[in-house]
């Protein structure tokens, strides 16, 4: 099983992201791990600073640093008090994102945690630019936090393709949830069904091939638990016909699963240059937290 040493939370100290520093540090408490809270001051907000004032004091970054340390320090004494964490405090400036995944490799960070939404409105009208922008910058895994860390996860919903990221999704997820049940869903497809059925296929010989592709994700769906060594108690599977994007979202909705474990990529050329099409439009269109590896 996986074990978390190191959590690393960046927290631009909104509210949202005070919401993700909380969960990071119940994670921290139940696993054991080492909690690192990080603010990074923006150098391009801090040059736009100085342009506004024309000559700017000379310690104006030196007042804003000091104001976010104490912010910080408070931020981290209301988690130990909550959750009995003590967190280490990481303050410094630069470009935000490159900051947050330098940080990150330094501390070989497990896992990162922030807030799907920050400070800035305006940037923030999808997922938070300075969260998307650390989800291209680093290959560690991170949780996105929509949702008030009131309890552990219960139930996470957790989209698998039978190939090995899926086992270490599942490795994951019970890292994170080792009480919540999975619910493992796998979402096919017939290839060319639409052109197939332009073609003048007959439905019944669709619905044969749909049969078909279905009882065979049935039985790599088998494998998989079997070789993950789930207790039967913990895991729900479950194969449906259709477009990922759409089942994964019904599901959490249906289920109320508190959490959705994704790949951070697609299979194609341009998907793996970039966020993979379902996992963009998960992390945008989900109520529940999302974590992506």
């Amino acid at each position: 099983m996986i074990r978390l040493h190191t959590l690393l939370a960046p927290t631009d100290l909104s509210a949202p992201a005070r919401q993700a520093a909380e969960r990071a540090a119940r994670l921290a408490a139940d696993g054991g791990a080492r909690l690192v809270l990080q603010h990074v001051v923006s150098s391009g907000a801090l040059d736009t600073l100085r342009q506004l004032f024309g000559a700017a004091p000379g310690d104006l970054q030196q007042r804003l640093l000091d104001e976010a340390r104490e912010e910080l320090r408070g931020l981290g004494a209301a988690l130990h008090e909550r959750c009995g964490v003590d967190a280490e405090l990481h303050l410094g400036s630069g470009a935000v994102a490159a900051e947050i995944a330098s940080e990150a490799d330094a501390l070989d960070a497990g896992l990162l945690v922030l807030g799907a939404r920050g400070a800035s409105l305006v940037h923030d009208l999808l997922l938070g630019s300075t969260t998307e922008r650390v989800l291209r910058k680093t290959g560690r895994p991170l949780l996105v936090v929509r949702r008030a860390a009131a309890h552990a996860y219960r139930q996470v919903l957790l989209p698998v393709d039978f190939s090995a990221r899926s086992r270490q999704a599942i490795a994951m997820a019970r890292a994170l949830a080792p009480q919540a049940e999975l619910l493992l869903l796998h979402a096919f497809e017939v290839p060319f069904e639409g052109r197939l059925r332009h073609a003048g296929v007959g439905e019944a010989e669709l619905a044969a091939l749909t049969a078909s592709a279905r009882r065979e994700a049935e039985a790599r769906m088998a494998e998989l638990v079997a070789a993950s060594g789930l207790p039967a108690d913990a895991v729900q599977p479950l194969v449906l016909h259709g477009d990922a994007s759409v089942h994964i979202l019904d599901q959490q909705q249906l289920h109320g699963s508190e959490l959705i474990v994704i790949g951070k990529r697609g299979q194609g050329v341009l998907e793996e240059l970039l966020l993979g099409s379902v996992t963009r439009h998960i992390l945008t269109q989900a109520r529940s937290d999302v974590l992506v590896i």
